[in-house]
């Protein structure tokens, strides 16, 4: 149960990050103005609230472990987002990025 909590709150955290940046580019590199710019500095501070709230109490390991979903999200998130299309050694170098992240994360620890 918990590993799934850890997820779920990874998968939140990629989403309001990346999204959160994702606005923030369209406001500023697609000149679609302030409110995008603000809406996307409202996403990510709240990706910082939500990382605290994974049940390890380890900054480092948390941040690092998370890289790899923030890098598999964002090929996702071009894909779904900007048309972007992946190919091979994108799709192998997220997936040796998501095995990082469950290693860090999810090893089991003698303590």
């Amino acid at each position: 149960m918990l590993i799934a909590r850890s997820i779920a709150l990874f998968v939140l955290a990629a989403l309001l990050e990346i999204g959160g940046a994702w606005l923030v580019w369209q406001g500023v590199r697609e000149h679609r103005g302030r409110a995008w710019i603000g809406a996307g500095v409202i996403a990510l501070g709240a990706y910082g609230f939500v990382a605290t709230l994974q049940p390890d109490a380890h900054f480092g390991r948390v941040l690092a472990a998370y890289g790899g979903i923030f890098v598999a999200g964002s090929i996702v998130w071009g894909v779904v987002a900007d048309g972007y299309r992946p190919d091979r050694f994108d799709v192998i170098g997220a997936l040796v990025c998501l095995a990082g992240m469950a290693v860090i994360m999810y090893a089991p620890r003698g303590h």
